[in-house]
């Protein structure tokens, strides 16, 4: 087993498992990357409702292929309707907000509801029909990569690094969209134009991952991966390429399980992976992970508590005994007593502390921006000159 999985891993498998795998990380990486600025955006859900609103298209085309004449499981066919409708379900939803008195969220979810219960009815009635190809369509809702021909993952490949460089020429463009449209808005940027744009990539992707995750799971390689970026760090470029990568490697990884076991849906494997991706952002990322801000108020806690201690102690007061011994350990307190390195310290909580109230009654609206601006050293918080400013006034 670990022979075969070295072997898909390395895309030595077989020309066919070889590319879907790449396609699928293809994939990946440009729903990482195109979902960082709908996430920004807020527009995560209506890629929700865009990825629903593809199964009305694709039976659509489907029964239009049939009357024409042609094949009605043609692949492009089928995408080419999932594109229109999924257009349309977006225009729909914009309109809904902009002509009525509807919020957005109330827009998403008649649409997404409507699209998807209209899709429904109608892959009924093509199960109905006694008409070759309508086996499969189903497919389309969560996805079958095990099915997918080598000329259609490379195709699917081609189009996600599209999609993907696109988005990177357009990066300036949306980044200043996404974090003040309003400003750009009255520099004469097209916003509109722009969120029509990020709403197209949005669409490319979704249709050319319905049959790798299908319509259902689609969203969840716009939305994770970005998501899970985003606890990573506090640069957008940083946060474009992590998301990138996330996206490829739950594409990767999760193309090659299916591989390996393919009585699992390779789709929802996909979608697992990129939740274990977040999962392991949300609990380990040092910038905003669950562990680093428990380590971090731990440590503010700790400090606080410290410098409580060596005040009181300055004095003539005492300390608990876990402190006293975490004291004796910094080489602050030793035989009862503060050392000089101690009572240095002390003198130094002693000063910051009312150099901090007195910088909270002159300046009551101006706390700093960092979280430990009451407890770290004022005079790497503060200008030197407003420090000096306090240090008069506190006498």
């Amino acid at each position: 087993m670990l022979e075969e999985a070295a072997r898909v891993l390395t895309l030595q498998a077989g020309f066919n498992t070889a590319v879907v795998v790449a396609g699928t990380a293809a994939l990946g990486m440009a729903g990482g990357t195109v979902g960082t600025f709908l996430l920004l955006r807020r527009r995560a859900l209506v890629s929700d409702a865009l990825s629903h609103a593809t199964l009305p298209g694709i039976a659509a085309a489907f029964l239009l292929g049939v009357w024409l004449g042609l094949p009605g499981r043609s692949l492009p066919l089928l995408l080419a309707g999932a594109a229109v409708s999924g257009v349309l379900g977006v225009l729909t939803i914009q309109a809904l907000v902009r002509f009525t008195r509807l919020t957005e969220d109330s827009a998403i979810g008649a649409v997404l509801a409507t699209a998807f219960g209209l899709g429904v009815v109608l892959l009924s009635y093509i199960q109905s029909l006694q008409v070759g190809g309508q086996a499969g369509l189903g497919h389309f809702i969560l996805g079958q990569t095990a099915a997918m021909a080598w000329r259609e993952a490379v195709a699917m490949g081609v189009l996600a690094l599209a999609a993907a460089g696109t988005t990177a020429l357009l990066f300036k463009e949306l980044r200043l969209v996404a974090f003040d449209p309003g400003f750009a808005h009255g520099q004469g940027w097209p916003v509109q134009r722009l969120d029509i744009a990020l709403m197209a990539l949005a669409a490319l992707v979704t249709v050319i991952g319905l049959q790798t995750v299908g319509l259902i799971l689609v969203v969840a390689l716009l939305i994770i991966p970005p998501a899970a970026a985003r606890f990573w760090t506090e640069r957008l470029g940083a946060m474009t390429v992590i998301a990138a990568v996330v996206g490829a490697l739950s594409g990767w990884l999760g193309a090659t399980l299916s591989a390996l076991f393919p009585k699992l849906p390779a789709g929802a494997v996909i979608v697992l992976v990129a939740g274990g991706f977040f999962l392991l952002s949300f609990l380990f990322a040092p910038a905003r992970g669950l562990a680093a801000a428990a380590l971090r108020a731990a440590r503010l806690r700790l400090a606080l508590a410290e410098q409580q201690a060596l005040r009181r102690l300055l004095v003539g007061g005492d300390a608990s005994p876990v402190m006293r011994r975490w004291l004796a350990v910094k080489g602050f307190h030793r035989n009862g007593a503060l050392t000089d390195r101690g009572r240095a310290a002390a003198r130094a909580a002693e000063r910051n502390r009312r150099l901090w109230e007195r910088f909270l009654i002159d300046h009551p609206a101006l706390a700093p921006a960092t979280p430990d601006w009451g407890i770290a050293p004022i005079d790497r918080v503060l200008p030197a000159d407003l420090v000096r400013v306090l240090e008069e006034r506190a006498r």
